[in-house]
């Protein structure tokens, strides 16, 4: 049997947009395809690389270099990466891409207003009462991808039609 080559999906929005629930449907039907997935999510990776984030541009820098490494070293192995990950700087999505060539950006779009409706973890909330102050789209831009792979409003697609686009994406470039 050969072995497909694996690739990266970086999943790219502002906090509640839908990223991880799209995440969440999206694994096992790339699964379903006989690719051995991870899913690197931020929040996870963040616990390990810092433990008490600050949440600093330079700190930030760091970490996405950090989780960019990981992926591009996971997709070298014949791992296939799902990035979780805001990503709020183009710059830290472009640095992934640069060391993964096999590459797919995905915009989730949401307003503002709906994402701080949906925020189940209380993000926006801490930004709103002063106990975060770099909070994307909030505090800090978010810097949205300016031609990524493919765009999901999640205002009108759910997260399993979400992950059949990508799912037919990843077929179209590398399947």
């Amino acid at each position: 049997m050969t072995q497909r080559q694996a690739f990266a999906i970086w999943i790219t929005g502002l906090p509640a947009s839908g990223k991880s629930t799209i995440v969440s449907a999206l694994k096992p039907q790339l699964e379903g395809l006989g690719l051995t997935v991870e899913v690197l999510e931020s929040d996870e990776v963040r616990r390990v690389i810092t433990p008490t984030p600050t949440y600093s541009e330079m700190e930030r820098d760091l970490f996405y270099r950090a989780l960019a490494f990981t992926g591009q070293k996971l997709v070298a192995h014949g791992v296939t990466v799902v990035f979780d990950a805001t990503a709020s700087r183009r710059a830290y999505r472009d640095f992934a891409k640069s060391v993964i060539p096999r590459f797919i950006e995905v915009s989730v779009e949401c307003p503002l207003a709906t994402c701080m409706e949906r925020d189940k973890k209380g993000t926006y909330l801490k930004g709103r009462l002063g106990a975060s102050l770099t909070v994307p789209g909030l505090q800090s831009p978010y810097e949205a991808p300016i031609n990524p792979d493919l765009r999901i409003d999640t205002t009108t697609t759910s997260s399993g039609d979400a992950a059949r686009r990508i799912l037919d994406l990843v077929k179209a470039k590398f399947l």
